[in-house]
């Protein structure tokens, strides 16, 4: 059997696409704040 390599990694997810990543950059708080618009419990991974 082949194993499953798709598992996820938090450490890479939090990296690419974690709160203080967003913050970093325009675009970055510009999905903060539209998704802040849009009430999502979850602004950031």
């Amino acid at each position: 059997m082949t194993k499953r390599t798709l598992g996820g990694t938090s450490r890479k997810r939090k990296r690419v696409s974690g709160f203080r990543v967003r913050m970093r950059t325009h675009t970055g708080r510009r999905v903060i704040r539209t998704r802040r618009k849009r009430g999502r419990s979850r602004l950031a991974v």
